[in-house]
């Protein structure tokens, strides 16, 4: 810290200080907004003498309030006069900063922010369950259609439009500004949705080429089943898309997007926790609203397509809802001020495929990572739509398949919500090694569950008889339970485990780590286990007939997660170790005595500077102000 070098002396202090710029009702004002506050440590130097403090008893978190420091900014030695302090040695400080106003303890101008920003959220994410239930429904009942559609489905349509359509992207947002490219995204898919509902859906028995995919399919055999029913039923394969990307585009780039542009690092750490356990609560009302609309039909006359009436309140309540997304982004670009941002930024490396397999074949813990998050993603996959085939036999009607996914919805928001309250615990008793294997464990528990039901259903039929329940039934209820607890898990363990795993890693290897996940792992996960079941169906000739390969593959994969998850946790405890006793060490060996000005107990100012053990304490200002993460 500089001092002020004054003609008069070695030094020269204002004999009270606290009269001249100090208002003492505003001290905690000038304490947070002046620049570079030190406190005094173990020395002090005054105009007079010098008294040597007990550094070990003296310490300066055990000044209390009466302690006053006196703020000198910086001033060069040939200029008494330099900017930010007067004549005299005095500091200037802007008379025209009042305090800034808040409501229940948080401020205006962020409270102007995050109500927008949650409103957004709880929108997006009321649509997305809404569309996500839709989508499934469509694809999988549709006549000449069932649940093995879907992994061609997300192969062959879902994957080259989703690669289209950032391609896109990339090219409008070259040309176009963030507000119109904003419009320009959102409203084509709620443009969509409410001509599907009014539209393509009543003239889909005119649109659909029925014919020509019986006669595809009576020539190359029921393995085809699935690639065929892309074609016939074309309109709803394009409303699966557009549902998919709604998530992905509307949620991951255009949600996220905005609110990391408008907020701060600390708003960010403090308000977006809240946003996933609002997503829950979106994700309860909205399964309650599916589950209301699909049960219109028993209020409906005979003859009355119940599921197109269905159909047509649920896309105008998402057609509503995306307008008050679109209100509200206008509202939040119109009164909510920009951020400050440096405009320095630090590149990330942009690594191609084949540099990403060389990356992830390199490091034994990035390769760990990269296989929880490829196993997850062909777990889920293989089970959900083994699941889904079970529950269109289940409830083969829209209406009532559409009813069960309302009530599913519900059912993985009350539990997601509550596993993350009970995260925070499981990370702070167990550690991080707990908390990555409980997602396997419950998906294989659960996986063991389904498959047995599945595949030893008949034998157990006696026994499941007791309980009211068919065999079929009792798979439906086990399947929905594995899901639920699944994603559950995932949202609240494994995504923090995944982000958790890149603090201790040097940056170099945590930038490249990252990118080569993304770059690779994601899709492969996601792809992964569409893949798997397209090769079961066309070797065997059903899903149905795949089953017990499926549940042995499913069996491996989760092992070598385990497997991967204990690895990962050895390598994640010795890095934290290693991590923790460099900063002793830096803590042991650093020495830092800055200058300081503070006032004494008489009035008089003295510099001197802090002690080896206060240093940790009387961090810089930059240092201070920011809360450190709390790493597990």
């Amino acid at each position: 810290m500089e001092v002020v070098l004054h003609s008069k002396g070695f030094l020269s202090l204002p004999i009270n200080p606290h009269n001249r710029f100090l208002n003492p009702s505003h001290g905690l004002k000038h304490r947070f907004f002046s620049p570079n506050p030190k406190i005094l440590g173990g020395f002090s130097l005054t105009n007079n003498e010098l008294h040597k403090l007990n550094s070990s008893t003296l310490k300066a978190k055990n000044f209390d309030q009466k302690d006053k420091n006196l703020f000198i900014c910086k001033a060069e030695a040939a200029a008494a006069a330099a900017s930010g302090c007067g004549g005299d040695g005095e500091a200037v400080f802007d008379e025209s900063e009042t305090e800034k106003q808040k409501l229940l303890g948080v401020e205006v101008t962020t409270l102007k922010k995050i109500i927008p920003l949650g409103m957004m959220f709880f929108c997006i994410l009321f649509n997305y369950t809404i569309l996500r239930d839709t989508k499934d429904v469509l694809v999988v009942t549709a006549r000449g259609s069932s649940a093995e559609i879907i992994p061609f489905l997300k192969t062959w349509v879902n994957l080259p439009m989703a690669i289209g359509f950032m391609l896109l992207y990339t090219k409008l947002a070259n040309v176009l500004s963030k507000q119109v490219l904003f419009y320009s995204v959102i409203v084509p898919f709620i443009a969509f949705f409410g001509a599907f509902g009014f539209v393509l859906y009543p003239l889909s028995n005119y649109i659909h080429p029925d014919a020509f995919a019986d006669q595809l399919l009576n020539v190359l055999g029921p393995r085809f089943l699935g690639p065929l029913a892309i074609m016939r039923i074309w309109s709803f394969c394009l409303f699966y898309v557009m549902a998919e990307l709604w998530g992905s585009v509307v949620i991951s780039v255009l949600f996220w997007g905005l609110a990391n542009q408008i907020t701060t690092v600390d708003e960010a750490k403090r308000f977006y926790p809240l946003f996933g356990l609002g997503a829950n609560v979106a994700l309860v009302f909205s399964g309650r609203t599916v589950k209301y609309f699909s049960n219109l039909r028993k209020t409906l006359g005979p003859g009355v397509d119940g599921w197109a009436v269905s159909l047509k309140a649920m896309m105008s309540i998402v057609v509503g809802m995306g307008l008050v997304i679109c209100f509200l982004y206008w509202w939040v670009n119109n009164y909510v001020p920009l951020p400050a941002r440096s405009k320095k930024k630090k590149e990330k490396p942009k690594m191609g495929t084949m540099e990403s397999l060389k990356f992830l074949m390199s490091s034994r813990y990035i390769r760990d990572l990269a296989t929880l998050v490829v196993a997850y993603g062909i777990s889920i996959n293989l089970v959900e739509v083994t699941w889904k085939s079970k529950l269109k036999a289940q409830f083969p009607s829209p209406n009532e398949y559409s009813s069960f996914m309302g009530d599913f919805s519900t059912a993985t928001g009350i539990a997601t919500f509550t596993m993350m309250l009970v995260s925070q615990f499981i990370f702070d008793k167990y550690g991080w090694g707990v908390a990555a294997k409980i997602t396997p464990t419950v998906l294989l528990m659960t996986g063991v569950g389904f498959f047995s039901l599945i595949l030893f259903g008949d034998p157990l039929a006696p026994v499941i008889g007791k309980l009211g329940l068919t065999p079929l039934l009792a798979a439906v209820y086990v399947g929905a339970l594995q899901n639920i607890f699944s994603k559950s898990a995932k949202y609240s363990l494994f995504d923090p485990c995944k982000e958790m795993a890149y603090i201790p890693l040097d940056e170099d290897t945590k930038v490249k780590g990252k990118a080569a996940i993304d770059v690779v792992c994601n899709p492969l996960g996601k792809s992964g286990g569409a893949l798997i079941q397209q090769f079961m169906i066309l070797t065997f000739g059903s899903l149905a007939n795949s089953t017990p390969y499926l549940g042995g593959v499913l069996l491996v994969i989760v092992l070598a997660w385990l497997s991967a998850a204990k690895s990962l946790d050895t390598q994640f405890t010795a890095l934290r170790r290693e991590e923790e006793l460099e900063k002793e060490m830096e803590r042991a060996g650093s020495v830092n005595i800055p200058a300081v000005v503070a006032e004494n107990e008489d009035g008089n100012g003295s510099v001197g500077s802090i002690n080896t053990e206060a240093s940790d304490a009387s961090t810089s200002p930059s240092e201070s102000s920011t809360p450190h993460n709390n790493q597990f």
